[in-house]
């Protein structure tokens, strides 16, 4: 960011952001006119008004995605590359844009915006290469006479459903896959923050994909507008990102025809610090683990383990670092803290963090919602957090640091696995073999080692237990969206 952004440039990018639902190639209003409001999370106030979809709509989507399923799926995959470079190119031309209504409607530093755009672009990069790479197998029968044929096709029409805290990239990350295997898609981002998603549909419009082949559903009756479509048969597929109580709901509704499910669901992360890890890397490595998107991550640091020999200059240090981190609407160039992304999301994070001083946790730093207009609540250090309190078990999706003393390696890694969940945990030491052994043992399907950031576009994302089913990304995401048919030749 280079210049201040003013008022006038604020309401040029959301004037110019499509606010109707996109349908069978078109832009169009709901069929029953209804419409819900967007808010600018740093203030509280309406952006603007997007369709609001029915039950009707959703029908009209899904149908349209059917109707496109067959000859999309015989696509050339080099088409369907191209589409996906297209879009690439055309995120990269408007991240001015796209940065800045993310910004607006979803609340993080512009910074981060920017860093999102980026990492959303990739996934259409990724899946582009990806979609050329479709391979089968053909090989003689052990017992010979007849010869195995092993083909790779779409799985068809699919439903995507992604969460606000990441408005772009988790769009992306199902639309490219999907769109390299061949399956044709309908979409409902969160109600919160739909003007991304929407943008993004102009985008894929504009790069070629065809009429049919991506439809975006806004609606604030996601239960009633999504639930026929997955029980309807039509649709082969679900792709969700959300909380694990919603997915248990979900599976259970994708029983009913057996859909292919992928889940990334919640996350319970732990990072550990052991005694002869290098704390300077260490705090960094949690800044960037916790204080990611205002700590609105399912990949968040929610348990922060410290060896009891290093723990106070490691709270210290922390608590200084993210002390000097400013809180402010993310269009501000020095803001480092946005807001939470609603009230309901601010006053969770506040009880939460009442509740673990109640219970014994001491404050280093912060522990009260910001006062003023917006939903800001500032960096927090806690120290001390028995494990009794919710926070120990509850995702708390806000900028506050729980820290709490261990003593061995056994000890730790059974509290890092004394939970449900399983997306992924992070551990700093300088010993290569503790490295290793660790992360063989804790509970989760993704580590990071010195480092407080593992997500990346040609890595395999996802969890276990209770954090999900399947994997995005990598070699692996684009499976996701394909069957594997065995075909048997006599000879």
């Amino acid at each position: 960011m280079s210049v201040p952004i003013t008022a006038d440039r604020e309401n040029e990018v959301v004037q110019a952001a499509p606010t109707q639902l996109f349908i069978d190639g078109e832009w169009r209003d709901a069929r029953r006119g209804r419409t819900l409001e967007v808010f600018d999370p740093s203030t509280g106030r309406v952006l603007t008004r997007a369709a609001n979809a029915s039950p009707e709509d959703g029908w009209d989507a899904l149908k349209a995605a059917e109707a496109a399923q067959k000859g999309f799926e015989r696509t050339p995959p080099r088409e369907r590359a191209e589409m996906l470079m297209n879009a690439f190119r055309l995120m990269h031309e408007r991240k001015d844009d796209l940065a800045l209504l993310m910004t607006l409607e979803m609340g993080k530093p512009l910074a981060e915006s920017y860093g999102e755009v980026n990492y959303a672009a990739e996934f259409f990069r990724h899946f582009a290469e990806e979609a050329t790479r479709i391979s089968g197998g053909y090989q003689t029968a052990p017992a010979g006479g007849s010869r195995f044929l092993i083909h790779k096709q779409a799985v068809g029409p699919s439903i995507l459903i992604t969460p606000w805290n990441f408005p772009l990239a988790m769009g992306t990350r199902k639309l490219g896959p999907a769109i390299a295997a061949g399956c044709t898609s309908v979409l409902k981002p969160a109600e919160l923050t739909p003007l991304s998603m929407l943008a993004l549909a102009d985008i894929l419009r504009e790069a070629g994909v065809p009429a049919g082949v991506v439809n975006i559903l806004v609606t604030s009756s996601a239960g009633e507008v999504i639930e026929p479509l997955i029980r309807s048969g039509i649709a082969r597929k679900l792709s969700f990102t959300g909380s694990t109580p919603v997915g248990r709901r979900l599976l259970e509704q994708c029983s009913e025809k057996v859909l292919r499910t992928s889940m990334e669901l919640g996350g319970n992360a732990a990072f550990v610090v052991f005694e002869d890890a290098d704390l300077d890397k260490a705090v960094e490595g949690a800044v960037l683990a916790k204080m990611r998107n205002s700590g609105e991550a399912c990949t968040a640091a929610n348990r922060i383990f410290v060896h009891s020999q290093v723990m106070d200059e490691f709270s210290q240090k922390l608590a200084e670092r993210l002390g000097r981190m400013k809180t402010g609407r993310g269009v501000d160039e020095e803001t480092a803290v946005g807001p939470m992304v609603d009230a309901r999301q601010r006053d969770k994070v506040a009880e939460l963090v009442e509740d673990a001083v109640r219970s014994g946790a001491k404050v280093v730093l912060g522990g009260e919602p910001a006062a003023g207009e917006g939903y800001f609540y500032p960096p927090t250090v806690l120290t001390g957090v028995p494990e009794g309190a919710r926070m120990w078990s509850e995702e708390i999706f806000g900028p506050v640091a729980p820290l709490t003393p261990f003593d061995d390696e056994k000890e730790v890694i059974d509290r890092v696995n004394d939970t449900e969940y399983g997306l992924v945990n992070y551990v700093f030491t300088e010993s290569l073999n503790r490295a290793l052994r660790v992360a063989e043992q804790v509970e989760s399907g993704m580590v990071g080692i010195n480092q407080g950031a593992v997500s990346n576009p040609a890595a395999p994302f996802g969890g276990i237990k209770e954090s999900g089913l399947g994997r995005e990304g990598g070699d692996t995401g684009i499976e996701e969206f394909l069957e594997t048919k065995y075909i048997g030749i006599a000879m």
